[in-house]
């Protein structure tokens, strides 16, 4: 079963989720926010879409921002970074589809599943 990790209040996080039914590609939900991901869920996925831990931090986001993190990236270990997003669903890109093969960072790749 595909997991599909995604904010309710937010628009693109909708806009996936009517992608998914339209095309009728079975899913699972779990809110980012009330269930973060773990440090091991991160590590896997993150193996799993060939991205490095920087692509999967909500850059846009209040959290990320307050944080400047855009400075601190940088100077941060894989692992450190990975932690970092295990602390806070909010910091974590979204939404977050999560197949046996695959994982896709953010809605614009969701065409590749047709």
């Amino acid at each position: 079963m595909n997991l599909f990790l995604c904010y309710s209040k937010c628009s693109t996080c909708k806009k996936a989720r009517e992608f998914l039914k339209e095309h009728g590609i079975p899913f699972q939900e779990r809110d980012i926010k009330e269930n973060r991901p773990s440090k091991n869920e991160l590590e896997k996925w993150i193996t799993l879409s060939g991205e490095s831990p920087r692509k999967f931090f909500n850059t846009s986001g209040l959290v990320y921002k307050s944080m400047n993190l855009k400075d601190k990236l940088d100077s941060m270990t894989r692992e450190e970074q990975i932690l970092l997003l295990s602390s806070d669903g909010m910091l974590v890109k979204r939404p977050l589809l999560i197949t046996d093969d695959k994982a896709y960072i953010g809605f614009k790749h969701y065409e590749e599943l047709l």
